[in-house]
């Protein structure tokens, strides 16, 4: 999910702040009054059209302008916008058709927005990938604000502060048999404080196409015993990306002794039932083996 805030200082100066986020634990995308029931969508195989819905969540009537953006995700998972595809990188965005691009939302209104795949037949085996922005438009204010804010201009004393919100989620198509594969290594169980526990790791991504799953962090006491202490949902590796490093919070129940035992990660794919795992990887436990990042 990308959050954009724009902030205009009227008479000398003018800036605008982009911020990025990303979100791993909802089910829905929501941002501001925005709220999506997909973070991702994925053409593969004979599919061609999909659907999204919007939904506007506030008291207000809303306008969400429809377009491509593109980016590059980061080492760290951080994204970076960009013109130009980075090699091995193909964006999605010339080959998927949007209709509508503008969506005007009552308060509680729901809209389908489709999507539809063009010249697929045309496209080399791979994964494209652009990311759909949802960005909201301002809305005209009140005449007593507008001859407020034209007085106080007058006085050189004005500045203003206008948000706008959106939401961009991934859109990829798939072209060909994938060949991904991904592997889990550096792990390392560092003590923030008395209870407090971050878990670093690396995902190595190999193969024609991104990955995308959850991550389940298992505690196994030396008796066999299993708990979780730790869950991420909806954590990607995105081509042409070889590795990404990530460090996620641990919780640490009363009865679990991280001195001891080891622990399980386990990498799967989204809302699986079965017994399918993209990787795994064990850290084994030992008093020695805990750091710390206090000074």
């Amino acid at each position: 999910m990308h959050v954009f805030t724009r902030t205009i200082y009227k008479g000398t100066f003018l800036a605008i702040v982009i911020l990025l986020a990303l979100v791993h634990f909802s089910t829905l995308m929501a941002q501001g009054d925005l709220q999506l029931l997909k973070k991702r969508v994925v053409f593969e195989g004979t599919q061609r059209i999909e659907q999204l819905h919007v939904t506007n969540t506030g008291k207000d009537t809303a306008v969400y302008a429809i377009t491509f953006v593109n980016n590059r995700m980061t080492e760290v998972g951080a994204f970076e916008s960009i013109t130009e595809p980075d090699p091995g990188q193909y964006f999605a965005d010339q080959n998927i058709r949007i209709y509508p691009r503008r969506v005007t939302l009552a308060p509680g209104e729901t809209q389908a927005v489709k999507l539809q795949v063009t010249k697929a037949n045309q496209l080399a085996p791979g994964e494209y990938r652009s990311h759909l922005y949802f960005r909201a438009e301002p809305g005209k204010k009140p005449l007593g604000e507008e001859n407020k804010d034209a007085a106080a201009e007058k006085a050189g004393i004005s500045m203003k502060l206008i948000p706008v919100f959106g939401i961009s989620i991934p859109v990829i198509i798939r072209i060909g048999e994938p060949t991904a594969k991904v592997t889990i290594s550096d792990l390392a169980l560092v003590k923030q404080d008395n209870v407090s526990y971050q878990l670093n790791l690396k995902f190595n991504r190999t193969g024609n196409m991104s990955v995308y799953g959850d991550i389940d962090v298992q505690h196994i006491s030396p008796k066999g015993e299993k708990t979780e202490v730790g869950i991420v949902k909806g954590f990607s590796v995105y081509s042409p990306n070889t590795a990404r490093t990530f460090q996620m919070q641990l919780i640490k129940p009363a009865n679990i002794d991280f001195k001891s035992g080891k622990l399980l990660v386990t990498y799967k794919p989204q809302g699986s039932e079965k017994l399918v795992k993209l990787a795994d990887a064990e850290l084994v436990l030992t008093p020695k083996s805990l750091a710390s990042n206090r000074p």
